[in-house]
Order: C-alpha cells, then structure tokens, then sequence
C-alpha cells in the first residue's frame, strides 16, 4: 500500500477539492483527512456549548429558582 499526501484547503462552503492525477481509472479509494486538534477541539466545544443552550432539557437553570450564585462567589479563573 502506499500513501499518497495532498494539501488543500477548503472553499468558501467548507468543501475540498482535489486535484491530484492518480492514473487509475475506476478504482475504489480510501481518502484520510487528518485536522488540526486544537482547532477541531475549540469548534467541538462551540458546538456543544451552542446545542446545550438549544437542548429544552437544561430549561430549569433559566428559572430564578435556580440562580442561586454571584459573581462573588467562588474564585476566578486565570489560565
């Protein structure tokens, strides 16, 4: 088996294209793509954070009952 490396970027929709002559015609292929994680991680943890507060199952912490803290309680974070 061999490896074939390409680099692309993606257009203005998110798609990639490939322009690359493999020299064999209708041939199955197998095509890795590989990410950059801290940029894979940062849009993973947007999206979540963007369907938590789309889920009606977490409704009840937008219920004053539920505001129970301040910003004087706990400590603040500094990474």
């Amino acid at each position: 088996m061999r490896a074939i490396e390409i680099n692309s970027k993606t257009d203005h929709s998110g798609h990639i294209k490939l322009d690359y002559q493999l020299g064999r015609s209708n041939q199955n292929v197998r095509i890795l793509i590989l990410l950059d994680d801290e940029v894979y991680e940062q849009e993973e943890e947007k999206l979540w954070m963007e369907s938590l507060t789309k889920n009606p199952a977490f409704d009840f912490l937008k219920e004053p009952d539920e505001d129970i803290y301040t910003i004087k309680d706990g400590e603040s974070m500094n990474d």
